[in-house]
């Protein structure tokens, strides 16, 4: 059986600042990275057009396996492989009072993730040297599970510790317990596709087909990310003598 004074100790509502007997410390701890990317995606369109729907059709086919053949050459290199939007469109115009058709369009869009910067290169200029075959990119970003964004969190909170610590040691005190640790919008978190889009640069180049034979490969120079991490955190501390 629970007595008077347990039951009203239980319904007694939590101080949220503290109490005398045990100061709170609200702060805040952040951490920013700047490292290397460690991967590259390019958008890779290869087009096709012909008055016969069966004859447009098969130039997208044959130029589609040419692309997908040159970028599986690159084996390691090349950590993933992905065909997106297909699409084979009639186009029309005037012919009297009504319309015909003039010609097809296919296009194919693929997308390519690579790991090795220098292959990338050489990759984006032979894709760009096909016909009727477009080059967007570089995209870079760093993994999912890069370890930057482990190390960034890890900042994020040795700061706040020493943060925490500074504010006591002016109070001529320590701090007693870790109350609380959040990482910052906690309650009303992105999904990581929204943070990653949010967060990572860009830097974007479109290459059409048409470069000359043999032409030299890009160079091209990887943008370095930016990691960001925020947490807020919650301390007690030994009473100070005011």
């Amino acid at each position: 059986m629970t007595s008077p004074s347990e039951a009203s100790e239980e319904t007694r509502p939590a101080v949220p600042y503290g109490t005398p007997d045990a100061p709170r410390i609200a702060v805040r701890g952040e951490a920013h990275l700047e490292v290397d990317p460690e991967i590259a995606r390019i958008g890779i369109t290869v087009s096709a057009r012909g008055t016969d729907r069966r004859d447009a059709l098969t130039d997208l086919t044959r130029r589609n396996a040419a692309a997908l053949d040159l970028v599986k050459t690159y084996g390691d290199a090349v950590e993933k492989l992905e065909t997106g939007a297909f699409s084979i469109t009639p186009e029309l115009t005037k012919h009297g009072r009504g319309e015909r058709i003039r010609a097809y369009h296919g296009r194919v869009h693929i997308t390519a993730e690579l790991t090795d910067f220098t292959a990338l290169g050489e990759l984006t200029t032979r894709l760009a040297d096909l016909d009727l075959t477009r080059v967007d990119g570089p995209w870079w970003a760093l993994r999912p599970d890069s370890p930057a964004h482990r190390q960034a969190r890890q900042q994020a909170v040795r700061e706040a510790v020493q943060r925490a610590r500074e504010y006591a040691e002016a109070l001529g005190t320590t701090l007693a317990a870790l109350v609380e640790l959040a990482d910052i919008g906690a309650e009303n978190a992105q999904s990581y596709g929204m943070e990653a889009k949010a967060a990572r640069s860009m830097r974007t180049m479109a290459f059409d087909a048409g470069a000359p034979e043999g032409a030299p490969a890009l160079d091209l120079e990887p943008e370095r990310q930016h990691v960001y991490a925020q947490v807020n955190a919650r301390f007690t501390m030994s009473p100070p003598t005011l």
